[in-house]
């Protein structure tokens, strides 16, 4: 794989990848943290089943990969539960504090940035710090999926976290890496300076055999308070109001009361029919609508379509796709490579299969970590549009219109595949063509994982994987206009997916990850 520097013409990475897929009859675990993928695995050794392991996972990521989600986020989860041979959806998405007045976030007149175009808000107030701040719902989503489908207690899948808080967050150089992009913004708030910006500059590996570690003492008390009191301690009593407190001291207004009304809720998944398959999506404010729109104008396809009528149909209708979810649910703006969420994809043994797409929004959410609690918090009123009189306009206690779409394929009413990627507005194109190079093409798990995809979420033109023939890139350009970037780790241009397979004769499943993703891994228990 080579990436060219326009400029200079000379590559800026020159390697080859590969990342085989996994599998075992017990269960897999496919996050984009090795670390953490393995604290699933063992709980599927132990005895747990998919569910627990992947919330397991999500907990242990709040340590091994905390830019990218934690206890102060949200997300969605969609799963095959075996024992109710059912679909099941878990939102457990943020929303807006009661008390958030849109007056707080006035336009300044120019442009934005960060992952969307909006315009510019004063102090960026809806980017960082206390004022983006939305009610979190990552404690309550892993604990009602852990009541309603798990076999582990609450004690048991947060013990893992809880061991690798004591410890503290291991540094690598994907690490500094992920500090150094957010740097100059961690360090106007004292917390997260002091813990991710030792000595005022990112941590880095020495030149030597060893790893040093980012001690994490306020997380690992509130990990341990969540163990002993359980993680509706979270939302109610005296660590619900040390978090309030603490945001409100930053100045936000994030409250007791909006901590104690929160509630994530299991709710029925929108489906759509494709040949053997049918998908399962979340709805309301996620990119499941638009999957389902999507794949319900995508013509036939098989392995008699040639690459480029295959690519090219797929960037029809994913533009099209968009374009109405812009026009009617209110989402503006591109996708820029700042958006930082995880996806988890498990399946064990007696068939349930998990996809769970939990974040903070941006790298680092709000990039405000409270110091007594040690909760790094979400930027969940960045979804929202500043702009006055929207769709997705900010308003008190509202929940924001978000890219995830984690997706489970059954055929015939039993579990078949499912995936999941974070990467913002190109989470959705990425799964919605993992689906099809399945179910479409016939392709296995690792071959699906690893094929070229394209990248629409800028609307107005198509970015290709370099590896697509000169003929596919002609058909490409027959629809908009085309600009060629491969896999990269950095800047990664595509969404970063995993997936997992369950086998049809109950023989295991299988587990696949990016490529190009330095930390992610699969691990088999």
């Amino acid at each position: 794989m080579q990436v060219m520097n326009s400029s200079a013409n000379v590559p800026l990475e020159t390697w080859a990848l590969s990342k085989p897929p996994r599998s075992s009859a017990r269960g897999v675990v496919a996050t984009q943290e090795a670390e953490a993928a393995e604290v699933g695995a063992a709980m599927l050794r132990d005895g747990g089943n998919a569910i627990d392991a992947a919330i397991a996972t999500a907990l242990a990521l709040s340590v091994t990969e905390p830019w990218m989600s934690g206890l102060g986020g949200g997300g969605f989860l969609v799963a095959w539960v075996a024992r109710e041979q059912a679909v099941r959806v878990v939102d457990f998405g943020m929303k807006a504090p009661a008390r958030l007045d849109p007056d707080t976030y006035p336009l300044t007149g120019a442009a934005g940035g960060d992952m969307f175009a909006w315009p510019a808000v004063r102090d960026d107030a809806n980017m960082h710090g206390p004022h983006s701040i939305a009610v979190p719902g990552s404690v309550a989503g892993y604990a009602l999926a852990l009541e309603r489908f798990g076999t582990r207690s609450w004690q048991q899948v947060i013990a893992p976290a809880l061991a690798l808080a004591g410890r503290g967050h291991r540094v690598t150089w994907w690490t500094t890496l992920s500090v150094a992009a957010e740097a100059g913004v961690l360090a106007r708030y004292p917390a997260s300076s002091a813990l991710w910006l030792p000595g005022g500059h990112p941590p880095v590996m020495p030149a030597e055999d060893r790893v040093p570690v980012l001690p994490m003492p306020a997380l690992q008390r509130t990990l341990a308070r969540l163990s002993g009191e359980g993680p509706r301690a979270f939302y109610e009593g005296a660590l619900a109001r040390d978090i309030a407190g603490e945001v409100q001291a930053a100045g936000g207004v994030l409250s007791s009361d909006d901590l104690a009304s929160y509630r994530a809720r299991v709710v029925d998944p929108l489906g759509v029919d494709r040949g053997e398959a049918r998908y399962h999506v979340p709805p309301g404010l996620t990119a499941g609508p638009t999957f389902i729109d999507a794949v319900s104008c995508l013509p036939a396809l098989g392995l008699e379509t040639s690459e480029g009528e295959r690519y090219a149909a797929y960037a029809r209708v994913l533009i099209a796709a968009y374009r109405h979810r812009l026009a009617t649910m209110g989402h503006a703006g591109d996708a820029g490579e700042k958006s930082c969420t995880t996806h988890v994809s498990a399946a064990d043994g007696a068939g349930n299969l998990v996809m769970l797409t939990t974040t903070l929004l941006s790298r680092f959410g709000s990039r405000l970590t409270l110091p007594e609690t040690g909760v790094l918090m979400n930027n969940g009123i960045y979804w929202f549009d500043p702009r006055p009189g929207r769709a997705n306009s900010i308003a008190a206690g509202r929940r924001p219109l978000s890219n995830m779409c984690p997706m489970v394929a059954t055929k015939r009413g039993a579990p078949w595949f499912g995936f999941g990627a974070s990467g913002g507005r190109r989470i959705m194109p990425a799964v919605f063509q993992l689906a099809s190079f399945v179910n479409d093409l016939g392709m296995d798990l690792g071959s699906a994982i690893a094929a070229p995809r394209i990248d629409v979420s800028g609307i107005d033109h198509i970015v290709h994987d370099d590896r697509l023939g000169g003929a596919s890139i002609a058909e490409l350009e027959t629809v908009a206009p085309v600009r060629s970037w491969p896999a990269t780790a950095w800047p990664s241009l595509y969404a970063t997916a995993s997936g997992a397979m369950v086998d049809p004769d109950g023989q295991g499943c299988t587990g696949g990850i990016h490529v190009p993703s330095p930390a992610a891994a699969v691990a088999a228990a």
